[in-house]
């Protein structure tokens, strides 16, 4: 088996739905994400291949702005700009996974 392209892969939902429809992660929230992350793993100088970038529905609209790393196959939900800092430092740098924002069910 090939070695995976990146050591970690951030995906931020961007995915919008008409109004009235279900909750959803939001375009604009998810872009912001997406370049707050671009920009905290550019600040730190990570020496790893790593990309975050947006993506599609997740699947789990109802629990807001939602992330997912690979390959781990974590997913944090209800993200915000101001926790994009602490999801960097810990699940990426020091590997360890950020509880109070990890989807329910997951360990």
């Amino acid at each position: 088996m090939s070695k995976p392209v990146f050591e970690k892969h951030i995906f931020v939902c961007t995915n919008q739905r008409a109004s009235g429809e279900k909750r959803s992660c939001g375009e604009q929230s998810g872009l912001d994400l997406t370049a707050a992350f671009k920009k905290a793993i550019k600040d730190k100088k990570l020496d790893m291949p790593i990309r975050a970038q947006r993506a599609g529905c997740l699947g789990i609209c109802d629990f807001g702005p939602t992330v997912a790393i690979y390959p781990e196959g974590t997913f944090y939900v209800n993200v915000q700009l101001n926790d994009v800092e602490e999801i960097v430092q810990k699940h990426v740098v020091e590997n360890k996974i950020v509880t109070r924002l990890l989807l329910s069910g997951q360990k």
